[in-house]
């Protein structure tokens, strides 16, 4: 057997591949050779270490030496200085911006510190396509166990006492749904996995699926074998093609050893399963449009009763659960519903994975006990702002069928009931967070352009409620606004939800109820002073420069496209009207705060008042 002083975990998700990780590790190769290492120290591709921000990373285990934004440059000091000296190289390391020192073990950073894994228990961790490292981290102990132990009903059972609750959005009960299908009577069922995830800045499943996919696999055979399914089908979309080799290798694998297939570790059980590609659709994460795409249908919702668990794929008794929530079930059965329920609420059990992303520091993918403050996640484990200079203003919650929770909610617990009563959802589990220079009314905008590009069209409300939803919010932030407008987005926006056919409709409105629940004031501007605050909507904006405050550094001059800022070095610069276009260069660009957002000018005013006649 192999031995090596120091094994090398480097992160290749998406993330840290996009930023280099094949090029840094060809250059450790190059130079482990020679220095004469390449017997000492063992290169492995993990999966997602999550840390996607400082990617591409590194562990050195055992040692736990952290290393982050790695380059191929840094790569013969790295070696030198650490395998060759034995001193860690801090260049690389996490720093602690307050502090401002190293911070060398990976759990000694804040990001990682505040976290608790259980679905993520090998993220950066095991090769994912060795099913070996696996099964040396317990891997298919729960499915030996749940197939030559448990009945159906004992499973079922244990996994309703630990109250695990779908991961994919409405927190249905697992154990609950998988009784439904177990007591469905028919000649065939099928156990099937979501992994399309259609949310603008989630990437869980993306990445447990990246880096752990037997422990997907483990959790669809224990489902399987609750609810006497023979087949399942992993359902993903075609723009995760790493995800997809990764959970094809892991299904080939599994067959060679006798985990997949006819007569399971000589339990007499029986499972197989395949991968279905699918187009991208956003309705498809609805599991009745999912099931009519397998089936090679146009993906549209249909009513329901009767559910899936009844009447499915191909009409037949079924059961969909997202990769999170499968991903939770091994370690549930191995270890107790006692285990499960030692992190969480009562009625919100067990930890959520989140993927936080926008104005924030720390990017990445992140796994926290249920009832966490949100306030932890964001500052304790996501590091607060992007721009220290710039305060948090919302986070939007559930992706687009989400809404937006102010920072006068920050310390709200995450859980299923807390979330909802903010008029958010919990959702797949993205974190959009947002500084003060966020225009929340273009953020509503943004999220029904989404819904509403994404909508099937089968039903009315759906299809044409969306779209007059969203001309009303294009012509406010284009200074069209009208008296009234907010009442009429309330008013259409709850007709929506009570009329729509499935939860893509339903949750639509979202993001405008959310917004204008807690930021009335910005669409009141908007619409009232035709003035957008944060300069986000041009056509409701200017930008002068305060000559007591600017420095004449010329930063904003160099910004600017235009060529519409003017001045002497080192003294106050201005704007020439004439020629700028609210592009919002010149305030991102300054360092003074010198840049001051006003109401349109008059000229703009006229101009907006003339196209309004117009049409």
């Amino acid at each position: 057997m192999e031995k090596y002083r120091a094994n090398l975990l480097m992160c290749a998700g998406t993330g840290c591949v996009a930023s280099g990780t094949p090029k840094v590790r060809a250059a450790i190769e190059e130079e482990l050779i020679k220095k004469g290492l390449e017997n000492e120290i063992k290169i492995v591709l993990t999966g997602c270490n999550g840390f996607c921000a400082e990617g591409p990373v590194m562990l050195v285990y055992p040692e736990e030496i952290f290393y982050q934004k790695l380059t191929v440059a840094e790569v013969p000091k790295l070696v030198e200085e650490h395998f060759l000296k034995g001193r860690p190289y801090e260049k690389l390391m996490f720093k602690d911006i307050e502090k401002r020192h190293a911070i060398p073990l990976m759990n000694d950073i804040p990001f990682f510190k505040h976290q608790v894994l259980r679905v993520l228990r090998n993220k950066g961790l095991i090769d994912p396509d060795s099913i070996d490292e696996y099964i040396a981290r317990d891997g298919y102990m729960a499915a030996a166990k749940a197939l030559t132990e448990m009945s159906p009903e004992d499973i079922i059972k244990a996994i309703k006492d630990a109250g695990v609750r779908g991961r994919g959005g409405a927190g249905f009960p697992t154990g609950l749904k998988w009784e439904f299908a177990s007591k469905s009577v028919a000649d065939q069922k099928y156990m099937l996995c979501n992994g399309d995830e259609g949310d603008p800045g989630a990437f869980m499943d993306r990445s447990v699926m990246e880096a752990d996919p037997h422990s997907v696999i483990e959790g669809m055979i224990i489902g399987a074998k609750a609810i006497g399914s023979s087949k399942g089908v992993i359902y993903v979309r075609a723009e995760y093609p790493l995800a997809v080799q990764r959970l094809q290798n892991a299904i080939d694998d599994c067959r060679e050893r006798g985990l997949l297939g006819n007569d399971i570790l000589g339990s007499g059980f029986s499972f197989d399963l395949e991968i279905y590609l699918g187009a991208g659709a956003f309705v498809c994460g609805e599991e009745t449009a999912l099931m009519r795409s397998i089936e090679g249908q146009r993906g549209m919702p249909r009513p329901r009763p009767p559910f899936p668990a009844h009447k499915g794929l191909w009409d037949k008794p079924s059961v969909l659960n997202n990769v999170e929530t499968l991903a939770q079930i091994a370690p549930t059965i191995l270890n107790g519903p006692e285990w499960y329920r030692q992190l969480g609420t009562e009625k919100s059990a067990g930890s959520k994975v989140f993927a936080l992303t926008g104005d924030i520091r720390n990017v990445g993918l992140v796994e926290v006990p249920m009832g966490t403050p949100l306030k932890t996640i964001i500052y304790d484990i996501g590091g607060g702002m992007k721009n220290k200079k710039k305060k948090f203003k919302s986070v939007q919650m559930g992706g687009p069928s989400g809404g937006c929770i102010p920072e006068e909610l920050i310390d709200i617990p995450v859980t299923y009931e807390d979330v909802v009563k903010t008029g958010a959802i919990m959702g797949s589990g993205g974190m959009v967070v947002m500084d003060e220079d966020t225009c929340m009314v273009s953020t509503a905008k943004f999220f029904l352009e989404f819904t509403a590009d994404e909508s099937c069209g089968k039903c009315t409300p759906c299809r044409v409620g969306t779209r007059v939803m969203l001309d009303m919010l294009t012509d406010i932030t284009e200074g069209r606004g009208r008296e009234g407008d907010i009442e009429t987005l309330q008013d259409l926006s709850n007709d929506i939800i009570a009329t729509s056919l499935c939860g893509l409709g339903q949750t639509a409105p979202n993001p405008i109820l959310s917004t204008i629940r807690y930021f009335k004031d910005e669409y009141e501007a908007h619409i009232h002073q035709k003035w957008c605050k944060t300069g986000i909507c041009s056509d409701l904006c200017s930008f002068e420069i305060s000559e007591d405050v600017c420095t004449g550094c010329g930063a904003c001059a160099r910004a600017c496209p235009q060529g519409a800022i003017v001045g002497e070095k080192k003294k106050p610069h201005s704007i020439i009207q004439d020629l700028c276009i609210q592009c919002r260069s010149c305030y991102d660009r300054c360092a003074f705060q010198s840049i001051k957002i006003g109401p349109a000018k008059e000229k703009d005013k006229t101009a907006v008042a003339v196209k309004d006649q117009e049409e």
